[in-house]
């Protein structure tokens, strides 16, 4: 039976500089031929398909942690997201502390995405926007606010200062959201993302696990960062890259030698026979 391999993008799959090497797209594409697979992202729909122009694609894709499940025929398998009225509430208690979060929300339809952005804003986030600068999808919002349905709300800062937020909203809200905190590595600064309660790659993993009745003993799956570990609990075999967070790494079971920027998930994939 054909094997089943999901990875994640950034840090992983991708360069640094965000490519695809020749070497690790002609791996990925020998490989797709008898076997399946697939990306597990928080990047966005739009986003992930720029990336993978030149991959074929063989199973749904988990998109932006887990919150959007979309067939390799671009059917929607599953969406979930933070309503208006929780996402408002969150932005009101984050204003407080002086901190404004990107808002990613469902625009038409669930693969029409728009980014939405605060005037008011702190030296990473005008960072990160530098690296999106052209895409059209992005948008200036004076006095941010949520939109009907919400992928996900990000915030970026210092760990302490997210932290910080994190506890005041977990303390509101409680487990009606799903709170990721992690690292950054682009940018040297910390992510918290808040998304659906069941909006994430571990979730993500499950969808896809009944979308192509197969079981989750049979998946094996690529991470780098803290946003993988509920994949990496689920899944029958979890690889971390060299240059994987710590934690993770301590929960993978196989770590390779082999870094996003040396072709360490085609260099596996390679070793595993086409």
């Amino acid at each position: 039976m054909n094997s089943i391999f999901i990875t994640d993008l950034d840090h992983t799959f991708l360069r640094s500089d965000l490519s695809i090497s020749p070497f690790s797209e002609h791996i990925w594409n020998a490989k797709v031929a008898k076997n399946i697979l697939t990306v597990a992202t928080a990047r966005s729909f739009k986003k992930s398909e720029q990336f993978l122009a030149n991959l074929q694609i063989n199973a749904p894709m988990i998109l932006l942690d887990g919150a959007l499940i979309v067939s390799q025929k671009r059917q929607i398998i599953q969406s979930l997201c933070i309503d208006k009225a929780l996402g408002d509430a969150v932005i009101d208690m984050g204003a407080a502390l002086q901190s404004f979060p990107f808002v990613l929300a469902r625009q038409g339809t669930a693969l029409d995405e728009v980014f939405l952005y605060p005037a008011q804003r702190n030296a990473y986030q005008d960072k990160l926007l530098q690296r999106y600068r052209g895409d059209d999808h992005l948008q200036e919002e004076t006095d941010i606010r949520a939109r009907a349905a919400n992928f996900k709300l990000v915030y970026m800062g210092e760990e302490a200062m997210l932290q910080e937020l994190q506890k005041h909203l977990y303390g509101t809200f409680g487990d009606a959201l799903k709170y990721i905190l992690a690292p950054e590595a682009y940018m040297g600064c910390f992510f918290l993302t808040l998304l659906h309660p069941h909006a994430d790659k571990a979730h993500g993993l499950q969808c896809v696990s009944e979308y192509l009745e197969r079981d989750l003993s049979e998946m094996t799956v690529f991470g780098d960062n803290l946003n993988d570990l509920g994949m990496f609990a689920k899944a029958g075999t979890s690889v971390a890259v060299s240059n994987a967070h710590e934690t993770l790494k301590a929960r993978a079971d196989i770590v390779l030698n082999h870094s996003n920027d040396e072709d360490g998930v085609a260099r596996y994939l390679e070793a595993q026979g086409v």
